[in-house]
């Protein structure tokens, strides 16, 4: 008797676990190919961004490039720091798409407002693009820690109502030897095997997931050191 026939021949119930234990399966491999496809490209442009950004000196033409790299993270936390920092040298006037570059932010310190803290400003504008962009990357992962933790007992219900019915039928038959027992415990069992194949990828790839989503969030963080060094840089030249 394959796997096939014994979902076949399963009772009601085992047949509505099995055809939930999917809909969670099906929902959580498309997930899975989803972030994967999601985190790749991410990572991909962040590594090309990173080059530009490390080997230009015009913040300006630094910014037009990073609009070709709209999955990036990093590119988002840039985009954002620019942003202040623009506004920051021009006292909050002007286009938020446009800033200045390096030897723009020079001649225009003289007009920056007066702030305690600036580079402070900038910290946390940092801080709170990046916490933006790690919620976004964690979206949908609570499904597949819910599908992993769930799934096997879903499975076990399954199971056990399997086994109580298997009895039932012996009971009412008044025969318990093994040739009428095993079929029943078999087609009972099948639900426990489909829980654990529903569970097993979604809890190997949230695994995967939330730990690049913490790789992420770290290259973010020195990122943003970075920015803030360079901004710290700039502005002490300038006075």
């Amino acid at each position: 008797m394959n796997a096939v026939s014994l979902v076949v021949q399963s009772g009601l119930v085992a047949k509505a676990v099995l055809l939930l234990l999917l809909s969670f399966s099906l929902m959580s491999w498309t997930l899975i190919f989803m972030k994967f496809g999601v985190f790749r490209r991410g990572q991909r442009e962040s590594t090309q961004f990173l080059r530009i950004f490390r080997s230009a000196k015009n913040l300006t033409a630094v910014f037009e490039e990073s609009k070709r790299f709209a999955k990036s993270p990093i590119v988002s936390v840039f985009q954002e720091g620019y942003r202040e920092l623009s506004q920051m040298v021009k006292g909050g006037q002007g286009p938020a798409n446009q800033g200045p570059d390096a030897n723009e932010l020079r001649a225009m310190v003289a007009e920056i407002p007066i702030y305690k803290e600036p580079l402070e400003l900038i910290s946390r504008t940092l801080r709170h693009a990046s916490m933006k962009e790690v919620a976004q990357q964690e979206r949908y992962l609570i499904f597949l820690a819910t599908t992993g933790n769930v799934t096997p007992f879903v499975g076990l219900f399954g199971t056990v109502w399997g086994i109580m019915d298997a009895f039932a039928s012996i009971g009412q038959a008044g025969s318990a030897n093994l040739g009428a027992v095993a079929p029943g415990v078999a087609e009972a069992l099948i639900t426990t095997a489909a829980g654990l194949g529903a569970a097993i990828p979604a809890v190997i790839a949230y695994n995967y997931f939330l730990n690049r989503v913490r790789r992420q969030a770290t290259e973010m963080e020195i990122f943003g050191l970075e920015f803030l060094t360079l901004a710290e840089r700039i502005l002490g030249r300038s006075r």
